[in-house]
């Protein structure tokens, strides 16, 4: 027997009179969510970029080999992942409770308080071990807010579009994380420029500090918008949950794992690429305004791969566009490595635009809509905060710290593009396990709806 067939309700609606929302109303939920990704994503990739440049040697002066203290660093970069489960939890209770706006408020103000004070701490051979601790401290309020963040945007997004683009819409949740990343790499790049002891001494403090009007603009913006449509009729119909964190675990547990089980590998691979890249250019001497330069233009160019994969899940379905990001994280794992330690820079940039714009683009543009669509409406939001969440911790969490360890070991990247390997094949595996959530009966159905 079908298990979803006991859960009916975990297919959502394709439209109803009410679910109708005018062109402006989406286009504001589209605009708002996106600029608020940016804005808090900014300061959530800062410290990986910091993390791998600067804390190491400010923060945690572990031993004589660089990397030791880079790989302590991580440490705090993977606190931070600890707490985006509690986050997603407390995230999602308060979302599916009272309103997914409230969340996105709460995540935007807690962000930008932690990533500001980051840029006045006071560093270790000032203060001693009080600064990596308070570092970590602020750390874990970024990662608790940062755990409802993602799935507050990604939902208001998709319980505000009309059926027939609900992928090709929410995919712009995650293009606002890419070009958050585009402002923090490029923010740090431009201080790198400075005289070495400048940069140590204050100028990587600038783009935490600049982080302050950032998220006022956010904060600004984000009043303005109203609640999700989907959202709203569960208030309206009195089916919200009174505990959505516990029902869901107990209603739609295989659910919950599987957004888990594709989230994980994703995960995983993305801060290989994004956070590690940076230490393991600078353990092979590669220029670091290459490696910040490279991944700039590959996030860039990862925002059209990410639209015209959520594009073509509304024409084909998600599962079979996120098994092609899948098995494309398989193929990538040896070839990027092998570019990367080539020294050479149009093979840096080759490999940052395989691994980021291709691969992840594909997987992030498809995730939104395909692990969205597998949660009933009032459980959504503390599903995707468990699931996702608890997968980012095991996957995005650790992989720099054991990408590194696995680097200060062997010397080698060859381990690192193994771990990578069967990250990709969890992914695979997780994909084929996986239900269709927009079968191609229900894609006609919405298609006629909207003609």
């Amino acid at each position: 027997m079908n298990p979803d067939a006991l859960h009916p309700e975990l297919s959502p609606p394709l439209a109803s009179p009410r679910s109708a929302r005018p062109v402006g109303t989406v286009r504001r939920a589209v605009t708002t969510a996106v600029l608020g990704q940016i804005l808090e994503w900014y300061d959530f990739f800062l410290y990986g970029t910091a993390a791998a440049l600067v804390f190491g040697k400010l923060f945690f002066p572990v031993g004589s080999d660089p990397l030791t203290g880079t790989i302590a660093a991580f440490g705090g970069f993977t606190v931070g992942f600890i707490a985006r489960p509690f986050g997603g939890v407390l995230c999602g209770h308060i979302g599916d409770r009272y309103g997914r706006k409230l969340v996105m408020m709460l995540t935007l103000l807690t962000m930008g308080t932690a990533t500001v004070l980051m840029g006045v701490l006071p560093t270790y051979h000032q203060i001693g071990l009080a600064a990596p601790v308070m570092l970590v401290l602020l750390r874990i309020l970024q990662g608790l807010a940062a755990g409802g963040e993602w799935s507050g945007s990604i939902l208001l997004i998709h319980e505000n579009a009309p059926p027939s683009k609900r992928g090709a819409l929410s995919a712009w949740s995650p293009c606002g994380a890419a070009l958050g990343f585009v402002l923090s790499t490029g923010a740090f790049l431009l201080v790198h420029n400075l005289a070495s002891d400048d940069f140590i001494s204050w100028g990587w403090r600038l783009p935490f500090l600049g982080s302050a009007a950032l998220v006022a603009l956010g904060l600004w913006m984000r009043r303005s918008v109203g609640e999700s449509t989907a959202f709203a009729e569960v208030k309206a119909t009195r089916h919200e949950s009174r505990m959505p964190v516990v029902e869901v675990l107990r209603q739609c547990p295989r659910q919950v794992l599987t957004v888990f089980g594709l989230r994980f590998g994703e995960g995983g691979a993305s801060y290989i690429f994004f956070a590690f890249s940076i230490a393991y250019g600078q353990f092979l001497g590669v220029k670091s305004n290459w490696i910040l330069g490279g991944l700039t233009i590959s996030m860039l160019l990862m925002i059209p791969v990410s639209l015209l994969s959520g594009y073509v899940t509304d024409r084909i379905g998600r599962k079979p566009v996120y098994l092609a990001g899948a098995i494309a994280l398989m193929l990538v794992a040896w070839p990027y490595f092998a570019l990367l330690g080539s020294g050479e820079y149009w093979k840096v940039i080759t490999a940052l635009v395989l691994a980021n714009s291709v691969t992840l683009g594909i997987l992030e543009g498809a995730q939104p809509a395909f692990i969205s669509e597998m949660l009933p409406v009032h459980l959504r939001f503390s599903g995707l905060g468990i699931g996702r969440e608890v997968s980012s911790v095991l996957g995005g969490g650790l992989s720099p710290m054991i990408a590194t360890a696995l680097l200060a070991h062997y010397r080698s990247a060859v381990p690192v593009a193994i771990y990578l390997g069967v990250l990709g094949l969890f992914t695979v595996a997780s994909t084929l396990l996986a239900r269709e959530t927009y079968p191609k009966a229900m894609r006609l159905k919405a298609r006629q709806m909207s003609a």
